[in-house]
């Protein structure tokens, strides 16, 4: 789809502020260098952002022989953005400042047979309300709620269309949460959420070419070519978690056979530990979360099943990570999600050591794989700057009309 000068403007606009966030406090110089755009663009692009109070002026640093350059900073307090990840086990919500640091934070636990659409509505509805009391925000200062849901999902209808895992088929997710949110709403997944967060403040920053591999219950893919966000021609790039591992292997939700999700998703992580031990008190037949806690704390006593099942697990990762690494040729692959979290570096090691056995030799020596270093939720972070993207587009009608309803405000630009 061909991108219109609005789309333009506003992608460069956010991709200024991006750099202003990143590098505060910075020079429109070092913005020009920065993004590539010219130095009367950028002047006009810190212009705008200046009259929105999203940044402010700090002062001036010598140049070399010329005239003082001034500075601009990120103005924190000039709105806040909420975060909300909503996974299989958990929906967690965040609310941002304007740096992108957090000011509060809810979670609501999702127990099994919780997955209708109305629930998980009610879950989230009641953690945004948590987030801005906790915060003490006026609702005004809100830009919006930027929502991450697994699966595939269509961005500008925001409806979640298809989530293997809930077996939801196109839920109008966005139109029931703007039934109990007064803000403006704005719809991706965790694959792109976390690649975007990795991006802005994690190990893609600075990368051309990044691969996020989330490891939850469900598991995918989050894809940053060339520098920015690679969604796929109907927003589903990344659904690696559904690439065949194992011909004629495990069920899985999707309806195919021997998924990557089925063996190193946390489902297909109890599943190898069960038909390694299934007597075993790592685990916790019905709770994900208590399993994976159990493994990780079994693999740092030295636990022998723990210490197989992490293995067994690495060496599908490290097969399925190869693959990535051959097709993509990626400068770093990040281990993402609260799987990737709790079996940290173990699992990393192990997963270095598979990879090397299936990987070609050129691109992997050109790929560094690490865990995400991301303090907070990369989930929550991500779909905060959704919503931040969302602010920029609408910057327009903002300021020249009242602020438009939830449903009205729910599309974002291109990445």
């Amino acid at each position: 789809m061909k991108r219109t000068s609005r789309d333009i403007r506003t992608a460069n606009r956010y991709e200024v502020l991006r750099q202003i966030i990143a590098a505060s406090p910075t020079s429109r110089q070092e913005l020009a260098a920065a993004t590539g755009l010219s130095l009367a663009t950028v002047a006009t692009l810190v212009g705008e952002l200046l009259d929105l109070r999203m940044i402010t002026e700090v002062g001036f640093e010598d140049s070399a022989g010329g005239r003082p350059r001034g500075l601009v900073a990120v103005n924190a307090s000039g709105g806040a953005l909420i975060g909300v990840d909503i996974a299989e086990t958990y929906v967690r919500v965040e609310l941002f400042d304007l740096a992108l640091n957090v000011l509060a934070r809810a979670d609501e636990d999702m127990r099994p047979g919780e997955s209708r659409p109305e629930q998980v509505v009610g879950h989230v509805a009641a953690a945004v309300g948590s987030v801005v009391a906790q915060a003490g925000v006026e609702g005004a200062r809100v830009l919006g709620v930027g929502v991450s849901v697994p699966g595939q999902v269509d961005r500008d209808t925001g409806v979640a269309e298809y989530a293997p895992n809930w077996d939801w088929h196109d839920v109008p997710l966005l139109d029931l949460l703007a039934e109990h949110i007064a803000y403006p709403l704005y719809m991706d997944n965790p694959l792109r959420a976390s690649a975007v967060a990795e991006l802005w403040f994690g190990a893609a920053r600075g990368r051309g070419d990044a691969v996020v591999v989330n490891l939850g219950t469900g598991v995918g893919a989050g894809l940053l070519l060339g520098g920015g966000l690679h969604r796929g021609v109907s927003n589903s790039a990344g659904e690696w978690g559904h690439t065949t591992l194992v011909l004629d292997g495990r069920l899985c939700h999707c309806g195919n056979h021997g998924c990557v999700e089925t063996y190193v998703g946390a489902p297909g992580i109890m599943v190898n530990l069960r038909e390694l031990a299934a007597e075993s008190a790592l685990l916790h037949p019905e709770d994900q979360t208590a399993t994976i806690d159990a493994l990780a704390r079994g693999v740092a006593a030295h636990d022998p099943v723990a210490l197989k099942v992490v293995r067994d697990t690495a060496r599908y990762l490290g097969a399925g990570i190869a693959d990535l690494v051959n097709l993509f040729n990626p400068e770093v692959v990040v281990l993402s999600s609260w799987v990737a979290a709790a079996l940290g570096e173990p699992l990393l090691h192990e997963v270095r050591e598979a990879v090397a056995r299936h990987a070609l030799r050129r691109p992997l020596a050109a790929t560094e794989i690490v865990l995400s270093a991301i303090p907070t939720d990369p989930v929550c972070l991500g779909a905060a700057t959704f919503a931040l993207e969302g602010a920029l587009q609408t910057v327009g009608q903002r300021t020249a009309a009242p602020r438009t309803t939830p449903a009205r405000s729910r599309t974002a630009p291109p990445s």
